[in-house]
């Protein structure tokens, strides 16, 4: 296990919300509007992104879209899959025929949007799914590529970890590059 060398801030509080103000400015633009658009977040960032982006899109619009919270665990094909049972999503809206946008945090290899992906389907049949991620970091090992993004984050895959911190959860708004001395690490 090897310690963390150097954490660089690379957004911060303004720079997120001009971000998310940006992508939802974006949503409505390729949507022609806010009908038949509903947001939902992957937890647990994802889905705190996805209610701010929503409160702008309320902002800019004057309407109020649906904001779900989705559990890819049950979804996962690695070590952290959970049962369906121990699903923790939250929503309570219809996504049939509808606009899903589906928001995450950091965009790394693709499975976790790819169990999104699988999870959303399994709830009903949306008429599109488009992505929308605050920092893209590449490395992906699935063919996925967002519609709407925050900043992209050129990264190593194995030497730097890109977290973000926000208030709900972390008591800060910020986007971290953390760099590793050696293989092994742990956060």
């Amino acid at each position: 296990m090897s310690a963390i060398n150097k954490a660089i801030k690379i957004l911060n509080e303004d720079d997120i919300r001009r971000s998310l103000m940006r992508i939802a400015h974006e949503i409505l633009e390729k949507n022609k509007g806010a009908k038949d658009i509903v947001l939902i977040g992957i937890i647990t960032r994802g889905a705190f992104l996805a209610k701010r982006i929503g409160k702008n899109i309320s902002i800019i619009e004057g309407v109020d879209v649906p904001v779900g919270a989705l559990d890819v665990s049950p979804f996962r094909d690695d070590e952290k899959r959970t049962s369906k049972e121990d699903d923790k999503s939250d929503i309570n809206f219809p996504i049939n025929d509808k606009k899903v946008i589906l928001v995450d945090d950091v965009l790394f290899t693709g499975r976790t949007v790819r169990a999104a992906m699988d999870a959303i389907i399994s709830r009903g049949r949306p008429k599109s799914i488009q992505l929308a991620v605050l920092i893209d970091r590449g490395h992906r090992e699935f063919p996925i590529r967002p519609d709407y993004v925050g900043k992209n984050i050129p990264s190593s895959k194995e030497k730097e970890i890109v977290k973000l911190r926000l208030k709900e959860v972390d008591n800060e708004d910020g986007v971290y590059i953390f760099k590793m001395e050696d293989e092994e690490y742990e956060i």
